[in-house]
């Protein structure tokens, strides 16, 4: 409620403050588009082998490239995840000991629910689609309640004068 309380300190007299000690770099934004999964050669036995990308891996690069936040990855985000497709790529060819870097890999780009939290992503449609009416679509709580009034010895009167 506003006036309780006490007068606030001067920010010029406050201990702590939450100030970055470190000065924040500004960069020059410029979205890149995303590049094909590559064709290339690797050593097997002795010999070049063509690379086959599992078809898994060739659907979740699909999956990021139609993502939202493909829209707002630059170059260098690109190649990491390139990189990280070849670790998305082992986990399905069978080499379980890549799944914990491919977690923490996607992670960074807000793979899941949590993930997106942790980075402070929200989906635009989200914020106006629903009109304030919250996800089961009904009234909301101000439509349903917002004439409701305090009735006349309610426990708010109790001990008043009158």
């Amino acid at each position: 409620m506003a006036g309780v309380g006490g007068v606030p300190k001067d920010p010029s007299r406050r201990a702590r403050r939450n100030k970055d000690t470190i000065p924040q770099t500004v960069l020059r934004w410029e979205r890149a588009e995303a590049p094909e999964l590559p064709e290339f050669r690797i050593e097997r036995d002795g010999q070049l082998v063509e690379f086959v990308w599992p078809e898994r891996t060739r659907e979740w690069w699909a999956m990021w490239i139609s993502s939202p936040q493909a829209d707002h990855f630059g170059a260098s985000d690109w190649q990491f995840l390139l990189d990280t497709a070849l670790i998305h790529a082992r986990l399905w060819r069978g080499d379980l000991s890549a799944a914990g870097e491919l977690r923490l890999r996607v992670a960074a780009f807000g793979a899941t629910p949590a993930d997106r939290a942790r980075l402070r992503m929200v989906f635009a449609e989200a914020d106006g689609a629903d009109q304030g009416r919250g996800s089961s679509g009904g009234p909301s709580a101000r439509e349903r309640y917002g004439n409701l009034r305090m009735m006349p010895g309610g426990k708010s009167d109790q001990g008043k004068s009158t």
